[in-house]
Parts: structure tokens; sequence; C-alpha cells
């Protein structure tokens, strides 16, 4: 609906989470929800090794490739981070419809935060139920060490499981981010505005 060019991972995050740093002990989760994950129990450093050559690496450099593609044509990209989140943890609701996470730089998540609340009947989240505070991240990686202007919108699950959920919610996010980019000033610029705080994000590794 932008005509923006998309990175997206094509596979599970219990796999190998690109959204890691290489130095997260999170990175191959062993146990997720509870349940022992089979599959990356034992894992010799060959193996590690070869998930990050195989399914990684490939990933990041596809991301590299796509933002320093715009920065070489003078338009430095706005980037956006996309995941969801379950309708609810450890037997706990999550009201939210949608949230951003972020860190330091404001330039998209605040007008991006007040383009979403009017969205008619959604509940918009901020930092929640996750923080945008983790270095070493696809964005930390990506954009902030860049200093790209950047957020990571999080989708509630239980609103996209359906095609006529995923259309309707991408038409939202497609609407909300054309006024944004349209009307916020110094998107497209490079500025620095600090690392992030190294604070982890608790993820539950049930979205992706």
């Amino acid at each position: 609906m932008l005509g923006a060019p998309a990175v997206l991972s094509r596979f599970s995050r219990l796999l190998i989470d690109p959204n890691r740093g290489l130095d997260d002990p999170t990175l191959i989760m062993q146990i997720a929800d509870g349940l022992v994950v089979p599959g990356n129990v034992g894992l010799s450093a060959e193996d590690i090794e070869a998930r990050l050559d195989r399914f990684y690496r490939p990933y990041h450099a596809a991301i590299d490739r796509a933002v320093e593609a715009g920065i070489a044509a003078g338009k430095p990209p706005v980037i956006l981070s996309v995941h969801s989140f379950t309708q609810a943890w450890k037997g706990v609701p999550r009201p939210w419809s949608a949230a951003v996470l972020w860190d330091k730089d404001p330039r998209l998540p605040l007008p991006l935060l007040e383009a979403l609340h009017t969205i008619p009947g959604a509940e918009i989240g901020d930092n929640v139920p996750y923080t945008g505070q983790l270095k070493g991240d696809t964005l930390y990686r990506h954009a902030t060490l860049r200093g790209l202007a950047h957020a990571l919108v999080e989708v509630r699950q239980d609103l996209i499981l359906a095609e006529e959920g995923q259309a309707e919610w991408g038409a939202h996010l497609a609407r909300v981010l054309n006024d944004v980019l349209h009307a916020a000033p110094g998107l497209h610029r490079i500025e620095h505005h600090g690392s992030n705080t190294g604070a982890c994000c608790g993820k539950d590794h049930a979205h992706g």
C-alpha cells in the first residue's frame, strides 16, 4: 500500500531470533512459554553457526542493502519494524490493539502514536507490553547506530489471525504511516539521539 520495500524473516523466531544481538542469551531459546524447545537443546557451536549463516545473517544483510540504497539515493529511509503480540500472557489479557515501542529518537514514535489513536475503537499502547530499549536488536543495529528515524509497531494477534483482519490492519497502518510521513518534519534526516539503554524487553517469544 505504501510502495515501500519490506524485509521479511520468513522463519520462526524459535529457530533463531533475528531481533536479538549475537551476544543475547535469548538468540536461540531453549525454553519458550514454559516449554522446552527440543530442537534447540544441546546445539553445538557448529549448529548455531549454521543457523546464523542460513537465516540470521542473510536477513540482516538484506536490511543493510535496502537501507544503504536509500542513503546512497540521497533519502535516508525511515525504518518501521512490525511485530505481533499474544492477546494474553500467563493468563492476563492484554487490552491494547496495537502499540509503539521506541527508545531515544522521538521523531517517528510520537507522531505515530498520535496518529494511531485515530483508529476507531483501538486502544494504543506506548512501550507496552514490551519496551523498545533493547540494545542489539534490529532497530538498534540498523537505525539507531545510523541515526535513522525508526519505531516498532506491535499488533495484537487475535486482530490479525484471519485475512480480513490482516487487510484491515494493513490499511490502518498504511493510512497512519502515510499521514505521518507527509506531516512530520525531519524524518529523512540522519540524527543521533543516543544509544539504547540495554534494558531487556522481556519478549514472550510467541509473536513474530
